[in-house]
């Protein structure tokens, strides 16, 4: 890990990564999409449940394969699906306490909204702890692990990739910032979706538990 020493900067996913109840978090989200297409394109939950799954292995969201091939408006779409119950949510006081402590930029990276991570953040009471939030208004709707997307962050945070730890639930989506120059991170998980791909050489590092990776590079860092 003594490559680690000198990385200035954090991309942290937001959703599988920041707290670990995907099913608690994205089961809701993904049901609210289901809804939100049936009412929309007037079809039956079935068929609306195989049309968001299609789309999201085919498009890297459901929202993108929507606006290609249904013209959604994409504003409504996330203000829906994300307005969530998140009271089961706990403080996560573990995290908040690697976050304060660790000296580095710290973003989010997200393929869902800004409001999405401030929800979650706010709920887990770390949402004072990031540096900014680059989500998929920012990346033009292109989702991760679109080289746009990843573009588009590093200019708008304006960051070295080579400088910088990108840590994701999703495997696949670090491809990309392996290719920009990122040491890339897997939050070890066993969602079919999330493993995919996982392992493949543009990986560095797998773990399994955050907080205690944060604390591990602090103390890197600090020897």
């Amino acid at each position: 890990m003594n490559e680690l020493k000198n990385i200035k900067n954090i991309l942290f996913d937001c959703d599988g990564v920041l707290y670990a109840d995907l099913e608690g978090v994205f089961g809701q989200v993904s049901k609210k999409m289901t809804q939100y297409i049936s009412n929309k394109l007037n079809i039956d939950l079935k068929k609306a449940k195989e049309l968001q799954t299609n789309y999201f292995h085919k498009y890297n969201t459901s929202l993108n394969g929507l606006m290609i091939h249904h013209d959604i408006p994409p504003k409504e779409f996330l203000e829906y699906v994300h307005d969530i119950n998140l009271d089961f949510l706990e403080k996560d006081n573990v995290l908040r306490n690697e976050l304060e402590k660790i000296n580095l930029n710290k973003f989010v990276f997200t393929n869902g909204s800004k409001e999405h991570v401030m929800n979650i953040t706010t709920h887990l009471g770390i949402d004072d702890q990031f540096d900014g939030v680059f989500d998929i208004v920012d990346a033009e709707y292109n989702p991760k692990p679109a080289a746009k997307a990843f573009d588009l962050m590093v200019k708008k945070f304006q960051i070295d990739p080579t400088e910088t730890l990108y840590i994701e639930d999703i495997a696949k989506n670090l491809s990309i910032g392996k290719k920009r120059g990122t040491k890339t991170v897997w939050l070890i998980n066993d969602e079919y979706w999330g493993k995919k791909e996982s392992d493949e050489e543009y990986i560095d590092y797998k773990i399994e538990n955050l907080s205690l990776f944060l604390k591990e590079i602090r103390l890197l860092k600090n020897s």
